[in-house]
Protein backbone atom coordinates (compact mmCIF):
# COMPACT_ATOMS: atom_id res chain seq x y z
CA UNK A 1 0.00 0.00 0.00
CA UNK A 2 1.56 3.49 -1.02
CA UNK A 3 1.80 5.93 1.53
CA UNK A 4 0.93 10.01 0.70
CA UNK A 5 4.60 10.67 1.51
CA UNK A 6 5.53 7.87 -1.60
CA UNK A 7 3.02 9.25 -3.66
CA UNK A 8 4.19 12.98 -3.40
CA UNK A 9 7.82 11.95 -3.72
CA UNK A 10 6.83 9.87 -7.44
CA UNK A 11 4.87 13.37 -8.07
CA UNK A 12 8.26 15.44 -7.59
CA UNK A 13 10.03 13.19 -9.59
CA UNK A 14 7.42 13.29 -12.69
CA UNK A 15 7.85 17.38 -11.92
CA UNK A 16 3.93 17.29 -11.84
CA UNK A 17 2.72 20.18 -9.04
CA UNK A 18 0.41 18.48 -6.25
CA UNK A 19 -1.72 21.96 -6.46
CA UNK A 20 -2.85 21.87 -9.77
CA UNK A 21 -4.11 18.04 -9.13
CA UNK A 22 -6.94 16.42 -6.91
CA UNK A 23 -6.46 15.59 -3.94
CA UNK A 24 -7.36 12.31 -3.86
CA UNK A 25 -4.97 9.79 -5.54
CA UNK A 26 -6.19 6.67 -7.42
CA UNK A 27 -2.90 3.81 -6.58
CA UNK A 28 -3.86 0.97 -9.09
CA UNK A 29 -3.28 -2.75 -8.52
CA UNK A 30 -3.79 -5.67 -10.42
CA UNK A 31 -5.89 -7.84 -8.71
CA UNK A 32 -5.04 -11.90 -7.89
CA UNK A 33 -7.56 -12.72 -10.31
CA UNK A 34 -6.27 -10.64 -13.02
CA UNK A 35 -2.52 -10.51 -12.66
CA UNK A 36 -2.91 -13.38 -15.01
CA UNK A 37 -4.86 -12.08 -17.65
CA UNK A 38 -4.20 -11.28 -21.30
CA UNK A 39 -5.84 -8.57 -23.54
CA UNK A 40 -8.10 -11.09 -25.35
CA UNK A 41 -9.77 -11.73 -21.84
CA UNK A 42 -12.33 -9.01 -21.94
CA UNK A 43 -13.96 -7.16 -24.64
CA UNK A 44 -15.24 -3.79 -25.11
CA UNK A 45 -17.42 -2.37 -27.23
CA UNK A 46 -18.30 1.35 -27.90
CA UNK A 47 -21.63 2.27 -27.76
CA UNK A 48 -23.70 5.74 -28.78
CA UNK A 49 -25.61 7.22 -26.03
CA UNK A 50 -29.73 5.76 -27.20
CA UNK A 51 -28.13 2.00 -27.51
CA UNK A 52 -26.47 2.84 -23.49
CA UNK A 53 -30.08 3.80 -22.42
CA UNK A 54 -31.55 0.79 -24.19
CA UNK A 55 -29.13 -1.84 -22.16
CA UNK A 56 -29.95 0.73 -18.83
CA UNK A 57 -33.58 0.27 -19.46
CA UNK A 58 -33.03 -3.45 -20.04
CA UNK A 59 -33.16 -4.22 -23.44
CA UNK A 60 -30.63 -6.20 -25.40
CA UNK A 61 -28.36 -6.33 -27.88
CA UNK A 62 -27.77 -9.62 -29.77
CA UNK A 63 -24.43 -10.66 -32.08
CA UNK A 64 -25.73 -12.06 -35.47
CA UNK A 65 -23.88 -14.03 -38.17
CA UNK A 66 -22.48 -17.45 -39.11
CA UNK A 67 -19.16 -18.47 -38.96
CA UNK A 68 -18.82 -17.67 -42.88
CA UNK A 69 -20.54 -13.98 -42.59
CA UNK A 70 -19.03 -10.82 -40.89
CA UNK A 71 -20.77 -10.70 -37.56
CA UNK A 72 -22.71 -7.69 -36.70
CA UNK A 73 -24.83 -6.72 -33.56
CA UNK A 74 -28.30 -5.91 -33.51
CA UNK A 75 -30.49 -3.72 -31.12
CA UNK A 76 -34.66 -3.85 -31.17
CA UNK A 77 -34.60 -1.62 -34.40
CA UNK A 78 -31.15 -1.55 -35.51
CA UNK A 79 -28.44 -3.21 -37.54
CA UNK A 80 -24.55 -2.15 -36.61
CA UNK A 81 -21.01 -3.57 -38.11
CA UNK A 82 -18.42 -4.34 -35.64
CA UNK A 83 -15.44 -2.91 -36.30
CA UNK A 84 -11.64 -3.82 -34.11
CA UNK A 85 -10.42 -0.55 -33.43
CA UNK A 86 -6.87 -0.39 -31.76
CA UNK A 87 -5.74 1.80 -29.11
CA UNK A 88 -1.80 2.84 -28.14
CA UNK A 89 -3.25 3.10 -24.62
CA UNK A 90 -3.85 0.24 -22.67
CA UNK A 91 -7.64 0.13 -21.61
CA UNK A 92 -7.99 -0.88 -17.87
CA UNK A 93 -11.23 -1.97 -16.30
CA UNK A 94 -11.48 -0.45 -12.82
CA UNK A 95 -14.85 -1.94 -10.80
CA UNK A 96 -15.82 0.98 -8.86
CA UNK A 97 -13.65 3.67 -10.26
CA UNK A 98 -14.09 6.96 -8.91
CA UNK A 99 -14.19 9.76 -11.94
CA UNK A 100 -12.48 12.92 -11.67
CA UNK A 101 -16.58 14.89 -11.21
CA UNK A 102 -17.50 12.07 -8.72
CA UNK A 103 -14.35 12.75 -6.69
CA UNK A 104 -15.34 16.66 -6.76
CA UNK A 105 -18.74 15.80 -5.26
CA UNK A 106 -18.30 13.02 -2.78
CA UNK A 107 -16.32 13.64 0.76
CA UNK A 108 -13.77 10.77 0.30
CA UNK A 109 -12.83 9.10 3.69
CA UNK A 110 -9.00 9.42 2.96
CA UNK A 111 -7.10 11.38 -0.14
CA UNK A 112 -5.78 8.04 -1.19
CA UNK A 113 -7.94 4.68 -3.00
CA UNK A 114 -6.28 2.08 -3.12
CA UNK A 115 -7.86 0.03 -6.26
CA UNK A 116 -7.60 -2.94 -7.96
CA UNK A 117 -7.46 -3.52 -11.94
CA UNK A 118 -9.69 -6.42 -13.27
CA UNK A 119 -8.55 -6.54 -16.57
CA UNK A 120 -6.88 -5.09 -19.66
CA UNK A 121 -7.60 -4.46 -23.25
CA UNK A 122 -5.75 -3.32 -26.37
CA UNK A 123 -8.40 -2.56 -28.67
CA UNK A 124 -12.05 -2.25 -28.64
CA UNK A 125 -15.24 -2.90 -30.76
CA UNK A 126 -16.85 -0.46 -32.58
CA UNK A 127 -20.41 -0.09 -34.00
CA UNK A 128 -21.15 1.64 -37.38
CA UNK A 129 -24.86 1.88 -38.48
CA UNK A 130 -25.21 -0.29 -41.43
CA UNK A 131 -28.21 -1.62 -43.94
CA UNK A 132 -29.57 -4.91 -42.98
CA UNK A 133 -28.68 -8.43 -44.83
CA UNK A 134 -32.36 -9.52 -45.63
CA UNK A 135 -31.32 -11.26 -48.90
CA UNK A 136 -30.94 -14.39 -47.36
CA UNK A 137 -34.62 -14.04 -45.72
CA UNK A 138 -36.04 -14.10 -49.07
CA UNK A 139 -34.03 -17.47 -49.76
CA UNK A 140 -35.29 -18.98 -46.65
CA UNK A 141 -39.13 -18.36 -47.27
CA UNK A 142 -39.04 -19.36 -51.15
CA UNK A 143 -37.96 -23.31 -49.97
CA UNK A 144 -41.34 -23.47 -49.50
CA UNK A 145 -43.39 -20.80 -50.69
CA UNK A 146 -47.53 -21.05 -49.50
CA UNK A 147 -49.25 -22.30 -52.40
CA UNK A 148 -52.27 -22.39 -50.38
CA UNK A 149 -54.61 -24.73 -47.91
CA UNK A 150 -55.23 -27.87 -50.72
CA UNK A 151 -51.48 -27.89 -51.85
CA UNK A 152 -50.07 -31.48 -51.59
CA UNK A 153 -47.24 -30.31 -49.71
CA UNK A 154 -49.00 -28.36 -46.76
CA UNK A 155 -49.59 -32.38 -45.74
CA UNK A 156 -46.42 -32.72 -46.00
CA UNK A 157 -43.97 -31.65 -42.83
CA UNK A 158 -40.34 -32.42 -44.27
CA UNK A 159 -40.67 -28.91 -45.72
CA UNK A 160 -38.37 -26.22 -44.06
CA UNK A 161 -40.69 -23.47 -42.43
CA UNK A 162 -39.60 -20.76 -40.16
CA UNK A 163 -40.66 -19.34 -36.60
CA UNK A 164 -39.99 -15.49 -36.16
CA UNK A 165 -37.24 -16.78 -33.65
CA UNK A 166 -35.73 -19.00 -36.60
CA UNK A 167 -35.64 -16.43 -38.84
CA UNK A 168 -34.07 -13.83 -36.24
CA UNK A 169 -31.55 -17.06 -35.18
CA UNK A 170 -30.50 -16.65 -39.23
CA UNK A 171 -31.05 -13.30 -40.43
CA UNK A 172 -28.49 -10.31 -39.62
CA UNK A 173 -31.08 -7.82 -38.61
CA UNK A 174 -33.22 -6.30 -35.74
CA UNK A 175 -36.61 -7.70 -35.37
CA UNK A 176 -37.98 -4.70 -36.92
CA UNK A 177 -36.60 -4.25 -39.68
CA UNK A 178 -36.98 -8.25 -40.75
CA UNK A 179 -40.41 -7.48 -40.15
CA UNK A 180 -40.62 -4.44 -42.05
CA UNK A 181 -39.14 -6.55 -44.78
CA UNK A 182 -41.38 -9.34 -44.27
CA UNK A 183 -44.44 -6.78 -44.80
CA UNK A 184 -42.75 -6.07 -48.31
CA UNK A 185 -41.95 -10.23 -49.19
CA UNK A 186 -45.92 -10.18 -49.01
CA UNK A 187 -45.24 -12.69 -45.93
CA UNK A 188 -47.69 -13.99 -43.92
CA UNK A 189 -47.46 -15.89 -40.54
CA UNK A 190 -49.41 -19.33 -40.90
CA UNK A 191 -49.75 -21.61 -38.59
CA UNK A 192 -47.07 -19.73 -36.12
CA UNK A 193 -44.45 -20.12 -39.14
CA UNK A 194 -43.62 -16.80 -41.64
CA UNK A 195 -44.59 -18.28 -45.18
CA UNK A 196 -43.79 -16.31 -48.67
CA UNK A 197 -47.01 -16.51 -50.65
CA UNK A 198 -45.77 -18.40 -53.87
CA UNK A 199 -46.51 -15.68 -56.75
CA UNK A 200 -49.48 -17.59 -59.04
CA UNK A 201 -51.44 -18.10 -55.37
CA UNK A 202 -51.11 -14.56 -54.78
CA UNK A 203 -52.49 -13.10 -57.87
CA UNK A 204 -55.22 -15.53 -57.86
CA UNK A 205 -55.83 -14.13 -54.51
CA UNK A 206 -55.58 -10.96 -55.85
CA UNK A 207 -58.06 -11.65 -58.85
CA UNK A 208 -60.73 -12.81 -57.07
CA UNK A 209 -60.71 -9.77 -54.95
CA UNK A 210 -60.88 -7.31 -57.96
CA UNK A 211 -63.62 -9.57 -59.82
CA UNK A 212 -65.65 -9.37 -56.83
CA UNK A 213 -65.37 -5.11 -56.32
CA UNK A 214 -65.91 -5.08 -60.72
CA UNK A 215 -69.27 -7.74 -59.95
CA UNK A 216 -70.08 -5.14 -56.96
CA UNK A 217 -69.56 -1.76 -58.47
CA UNK A 218 -67.26 -0.57 -55.41
CA UNK A 219 -64.92 2.18 -55.90
CA UNK A 220 -61.23 1.03 -55.33
CA UNK A 221 -60.95 3.17 -52.41
CA UNK A 222 -64.36 1.64 -50.64
CA UNK A 223 -63.85 -1.92 -50.33
CA UNK A 224 -65.59 -3.67 -47.22
CA UNK A 225 -63.73 -6.37 -45.43
CA UNK A 226 -67.10 -8.22 -44.50
CA UNK A 227 -68.05 -9.00 -47.60
CA UNK A 228 -65.00 -9.51 -49.00
CA UNK A 229 -64.90 -12.57 -46.35
CA UNK A 230 -68.20 -13.90 -46.91
CA UNK A 231 -68.38 -14.44 -50.57
CA UNK A 232 -64.29 -15.20 -50.72
CA UNK A 233 -64.59 -17.18 -47.71
CA UNK A 234 -65.83 -20.42 -49.70
CA UNK A 235 -63.43 -20.11 -52.17
CA UNK A 236 -59.98 -19.35 -50.10
CA UNK A 237 -59.27 -19.12 -46.78
CA UNK A 238 -60.41 -16.02 -44.92
CA UNK A 239 -57.29 -15.38 -43.42
CA UNK A 240 -55.54 -15.42 -46.52
CA UNK A 241 -58.47 -12.83 -48.33
CA UNK A 242 -57.65 -10.34 -45.96
CA UNK A 243 -53.52 -10.52 -46.03
CA UNK A 244 -54.04 -9.97 -49.68
CA UNK A 245 -56.13 -6.68 -49.04
CA UNK A 246 -53.43 -5.76 -46.85
CA UNK A 247 -50.95 -6.20 -49.03
CA UNK A 248 -52.69 -4.66 -51.80
CA UNK A 249 -54.61 -2.02 -49.71
CA UNK A 250 -54.51 0.41 -46.92
CA UNK A 251 -57.01 -0.64 -43.78
CA UNK A 252 -59.40 1.98 -42.48
CA UNK A 253 -62.12 1.94 -40.21
CA UNK A 254 -66.00 4.02 -41.27
CA UNK A 255 -68.90 3.90 -38.87
CA UNK A 256 -67.74 0.95 -37.38
CA UNK A 257 -66.94 -1.41 -40.06
CA UNK A 258 -63.30 -1.64 -42.08
CA UNK A 259 -62.66 -0.98 -45.43
CA UNK A 260 -59.54 -1.21 -47.50
CA UNK A 261 -58.58 1.13 -50.15
CA UNK A 262 -56.49 -1.10 -53.08
CA UNK A 263 -53.45 0.61 -54.03
CA UNK A 264 -54.11 1.45 -58.37
CA UNK A 265 -50.15 0.85 -58.71
CA UNK A 266 -49.24 -1.70 -56.22
CA UNK A 267 -52.00 -3.51 -58.48
CA UNK A 268 -50.52 -2.32 -61.92
CA UNK A 269 -46.76 -3.16 -60.97
CA UNK A 270 -47.98 -7.01 -59.91
CA UNK A 271 -50.22 -7.58 -63.15
CA UNK A 272 -46.98 -6.34 -65.13
CA UNK A 273 -44.93 -9.81 -63.36
CA UNK A 274 -47.24 -11.99 -64.01
CA UNK A 275 -47.04 -10.96 -67.76
CA UNK A 276 -43.04 -10.40 -67.93
CA UNK A 277 -41.98 -13.14 -65.76
CA UNK A 278 -42.98 -15.78 -68.66
CA UNK A 279 -41.48 -14.00 -71.56
CA UNK A 280 -37.27 -13.18 -72.10
CA UNK A 281 -38.15 -9.74 -73.43
CA UNK A 282 -41.66 -8.24 -74.46
CA UNK A 283 -42.15 -5.70 -77.14
CA UNK A 284 -42.27 -2.53 -75.22
CA UNK A 285 -45.67 -1.21 -77.12
CA UNK A 286 -47.28 -4.77 -77.41
CA UNK A 287 -46.67 -5.05 -73.56
CA UNK A 288 -47.78 -1.73 -72.75
CA UNK A 289 -51.71 -2.79 -74.63
CA UNK A 290 -51.44 -5.84 -73.16
CA UNK A 291 -50.72 -4.68 -69.70
CA UNK A 292 -53.14 -1.90 -69.60
CA UNK A 293 -56.01 -4.51 -71.06
CA UNK A 294 -55.45 -6.88 -67.74
CA UNK A 295 -55.42 -4.89 -65.01
CA UNK A 296 -59.24 -3.60 -63.72
CA UNK A 297 -61.19 -1.28 -65.61
CA UNK A 298 -60.35 1.99 -64.18
CA UNK A 299 -57.12 1.11 -63.20
CA UNK A 300 -54.63 3.21 -65.24
CA UNK A 301 -51.08 1.85 -66.20
CA UNK A 302 -48.01 4.12 -66.05
CA UNK A 303 -44.14 3.23 -66.66
CA UNK A 304 -43.32 4.62 -63.06
CA UNK A 305 -45.14 1.97 -61.63
CA UNK A 306 -41.89 -0.56 -62.75
CA UNK A 307 -38.93 1.10 -61.48
CA UNK A 308 -36.95 -1.62 -59.89
CA UNK A 309 -39.23 -4.50 -61.51
CA UNK A 310 -38.94 -4.41 -65.29
CA UNK A 311 -36.11 -2.38 -67.43
CA UNK A 312 -36.76 -0.75 -70.72
CA UNK A 313 -34.41 -1.02 -73.74
CA UNK A 314 -34.90 1.96 -75.54
CA UNK A 315 -31.65 1.02 -77.80
CA UNK A 316 -33.60 -2.05 -80.04
CA UNK A 317 -35.85 -1.83 -82.38
CA UNK A 318 -38.41 -2.34 -81.96
CA UNK A 319 -37.71 -1.07 -78.07
CA UNK A 320 -38.30 -4.32 -75.52
CA UNK A 321 -38.72 -4.32 -71.71
CA UNK A 322 -37.79 -7.30 -69.66
CA UNK A 323 -38.22 -8.32 -66.14
CA UNK A 324 -35.68 -7.25 -63.79
CA UNK A 325 -36.15 -7.29 -59.86
CA UNK A 326 -33.87 -5.43 -57.41
CA UNK A 327 -34.53 -7.56 -54.79
CA UNK A 328 -33.01 -10.89 -56.89
CA UNK A 329 -29.44 -8.97 -57.56
CA UNK A 330 -26.71 -8.90 -55.03
CA UNK A 331 -26.72 -7.66 -51.59
CA UNK A 332 -23.06 -5.82 -50.87
CA UNK A 333 -22.37 -3.05 -53.10
CA UNK A 334 -19.44 -3.80 -55.77
CA UNK A 335 -20.94 -7.33 -56.46
CA UNK A 336 -24.52 -4.88 -57.27
CA UNK A 337 -22.75 -2.60 -59.64
CA UNK A 338 -20.64 -5.77 -61.47
CA UNK A 339 -23.96 -7.17 -61.85
CA UNK A 340 -25.64 -4.17 -63.58
CA UNK A 341 -22.82 -3.29 -65.42
CA UNK A 342 -22.41 -7.18 -66.60
CA UNK A 343 -25.66 -6.76 -67.77
CA UNK A 344 -25.54 -3.60 -69.33
CA UNK A 345 -22.27 -1.20 -70.63
CA UNK A 346 -23.64 1.95 -69.79
CA UNK A 347 -26.91 3.68 -67.76
CA UNK A 348 -28.07 6.51 -67.80
CA UNK A 349 -28.90 8.15 -63.85
CA UNK A 350 -32.24 7.54 -64.70
CA UNK A 351 -32.28 3.71 -65.56
CA UNK A 352 -29.74 2.94 -62.96
CA UNK A 353 -31.12 4.93 -59.71
CA UNK A 354 -34.02 2.31 -58.91
CA UNK A 355 -31.69 -0.70 -58.97
CA UNK A 356 -29.09 1.06 -56.56
CA UNK A 357 -31.62 3.17 -54.28
CA UNK A 358 -31.70 1.00 -51.57
CA UNK A 359 -27.45 0.54 -51.10
CA UNK A 360 -27.65 4.05 -50.09
CA UNK A 361 -26.96 4.54 -46.31
CA UNK A 362 -28.85 7.09 -44.12
CA UNK A 363 -26.52 10.25 -45.68
CA UNK A 364 -25.73 8.39 -48.14
CA UNK A 365 -26.67 9.84 -52.02
CA UNK A 366 -27.17 8.09 -55.23
CA UNK A 367 -24.82 11.27 -56.79
CA UNK A 368 -21.88 9.71 -54.20
CA UNK A 369 -22.55 5.76 -54.79
CA UNK A 370 -22.56 6.78 -58.54
CA UNK A 371 -19.27 8.53 -57.91
CA UNK A 372 -17.23 6.21 -55.69
CA UNK A 373 -18.43 2.82 -58.35
CA UNK A 374 -18.97 4.03 -61.44
CA UNK A 375 -17.61 6.72 -63.98
CA UNK A 376 -19.53 9.32 -66.02
CA UNK A 377 -19.23 10.42 -69.60
CA UNK A 378 -21.46 12.14 -72.01
CA UNK A 379 -22.98 11.22 -74.99
CA UNK A 380 -24.98 13.51 -77.66
CA UNK A 381 -25.63 15.45 -74.64
CA UNK A 382 -26.16 12.69 -72.48
CA UNK A 383 -24.58 11.47 -69.33
CA UNK A 384 -24.02 7.82 -69.06
CA UNK A 385 -22.29 5.52 -66.24
CA UNK A 386 -20.08 2.74 -66.59
CA UNK A 387 -17.91 0.28 -64.54
CA UNK A 388 -14.51 1.97 -62.96
CA UNK A 389 -13.05 -1.64 -63.46
CA UNK A 390 -13.07 -4.44 -65.87
CA UNK A 391 -15.99 -6.11 -65.71
CA UNK A 392 -16.00 -9.85 -66.74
Amino acid sequence: MRTREEVDATLQIAKLNPSELLPTVHCLSFSPGASGATAGDFCLVELEPALCQQLEAGHSLVIRGDKDEQAVICSKEKTYDLKIADTSNMLLFIPGCKTPDQIRTEEMPSNIIHTEIFGFANNYWELRRCRPKLKKLKKLLMENPYEGPDAQKEKDSNHSKYTMADLLDQIQASEEEILAHLQVLHACEIGGYWRSLEFDYEMKLLNHITQLVDSESWPFNRVPLTTCLQELGPLEPEQMIEHCLECYGKKYMDEGEVYFELNTNKICRATAQMLLQNAVRFNLSEFQEVWQQSVPEGMTTRMDQLKGLALMDKYTRPETIFLLKVDDLPEENQERFNSLFTLREKWTEEDIAPYIQDLCGEKQTIGALLTKYARSSMQNGVKFYNSRRPVS
